[in-house]
């Protein structure tokens, strides 16, 4: 059965940027995870960039994260893979958000916010045979 995921569970209302709880994966088969972020809710004049660190003892996460989701201004889904069979030293898994606001309203920024993470089979590592043409003109 594979895994799943919550990272930011459903519902969470980000007010704030912070690190969300290691989760170990180490119990995955294939190591690959298609990553679901979706916004709910947000107020005008705010970003969301949300990001995936991986870790192999759960406390120490490094200084470049595994994935970078793309900024968020509004409400909707987002969806990425995220390949880490290839990065065997990583167990755990963990989002970090940052929230950035502007303008003259309010300046809390808020945001209604999932990233749920389900693996799925691996990614091909068959490149078969690359052909490369180039055309030479006179």
């Amino acid at each position: 059965m594979p895994l799943q995921l919550s990272l930011i569970p459903s519902g969470s209302k980000l007010e704030s940027s912070a690190d969300g709880l290691a989760i170990d994966v180490s119990a995955s088969e294939t190591r690959t995870f298609l990553c679901r972020l979706v916004v709910t809710e947000q107020i005008e004049q705010e970003s969301l960039d949300v990001s995936i660190w991986g870790s192999a003892d759960g406390q120490s996460f490094g200084k470049r994260p595994l994935l970078k989701i793309p900024q968020q201004f509004y409400c909707g889904t987002t969806k990425m893979v995220l390949d880490i069979s290839v990065r065997t030293e990583v167990k755990f898994l963990r989002a970090k958000w940052e929230l950035n606001r502007w303008g003259r309203v309010a300046p809390t920024p808020m945001f209604v916010a999932a990233l749920d993470l389900t693996e799925i089979p691996p990614m091909s590592r068959d490149l078969g045979s690359v052909q490369v043409v180039s055309e030479v003109q006179s």
